[in-house]
Parts: C-alpha cells; sequence; structure tokens
C-alpha cells in the first residue's frame, strides 16, 4: 500500500535553513587542558512548542539542566522574554575528555504577544526540565459576534 504525500517546497526550505543555523552556531575547535581538540557550540537555544486554546496560549520549553534560579521570564514592550543559563558540568581532572556535544551558556527566546493575550496575567511553572508559561486571552479583546439578519 502506497501514501501519497503532498510536497511542500517551504517545509524543505525550513529544514534547510535549520540545518544552515545549527552549524553556523559551531565554534573553531578549541582544546582542553591536555591540548586535545573539542568540539563546542557557542550558543544554544531550547526548543518551544507554542500552543493555544479558547482560553490562554501555552508556551513549553524544554530547558535540561538548567536551574530553576537561572531561569527569567519577563513582558516587556509588547514581547515574552524568556532567559537563562545551563551552566557548563565540571570536568574531573582524572578524567579524559573525548567529545562534548551539549550546548551551554546563556540563552535569550523573545515572542511578540499576540493581540488578543493580556500580558498581566502570565504565570510560568518550572518541573522535570520544562518551563511552562502559561498567557491567559484577554476577555476584552475576544471578538463579538454579530448576527446579522436578511431581509
Amino acid at each position: 500500500m502506497s501514501t501519497i504525500t503532498t510536497w511542500n517546497p517551504y517545509h524543505e526550505l525550513e529544514r534547510l535553513q535549520d540545518r544552515v543555523l545549527r552549524a553556523m552556531r559551531l565554534t573553531p575547535a578549541q582544546s582542553d587542558q591536555e591540548g586535545n581538540s573539542l568540539l563546542t557550540l557557542s550558543d544554544w537555544t531550547p526548543a518551544v512548542d507554542i500552543t493555544e486554546d479558547e482560553k490562554e496560549y501555552l508556551i513549553t520549553a524544554d530547558l535540561p539542566q538548567v536551574a530553576k534560579e537561572d531561569v527569567k521570564v519577563v513582558v516587556e514592550n509588547g514581547s515574552l522574554i524568556i532567559r537563562g543559563e545551563r551552566k557548563r558540568e565540571e570536568v574531573h581532572k582524572d578524567r579524559k575528555v573525548h567529545r562534548i556535544e551539549r550546548s551551554y551558556g546563556s540563552f535569550v527566546r523573545s515572542f511578540s504577544l499576540p493581540d488578543d493575550a493580556d500580558g498581566n496575567r502570565v504565570t510560568a511553572s518550572f518541573k522535570d526540565g520544562a518551563l511552562r508559561v502559561s498567557l491567559p486571552k484577554s476577555e476584552e479583546k475576544k471578538p463579538k459576534h454579530i448576527e446579522v439578519s436578511v431581509e
């Protein structure tokens, strides 16, 4: 049984762009304490999911190995900003490092607030390496439906 799949050139373009951007974050090879070459990533951007229902927008960010104290959520100038830092684990002197691929350092994600969002009632929770930011919708900005009678 064969499946017909619709080809979308924009999806291919997004995948190519994602690969290029990931590759551009690679820094030149650096050395550890013993002079061994290491591949490191200069910055990292946590992945997020943004969903919506009739009451709120929900942003969920993957922040593994980030302490709750190292994450800040701010609403300013019509944007929701998530800032934080994942600190590098201390490498023990008695261990030889072969490869470091996990990303460390500061990150910032910024999202424009939708017109119907209430930036004054934002709440955030952090559990099991996931940040959940709830952005309630404003009651007064919900569209009003007016029934039009036709004669």
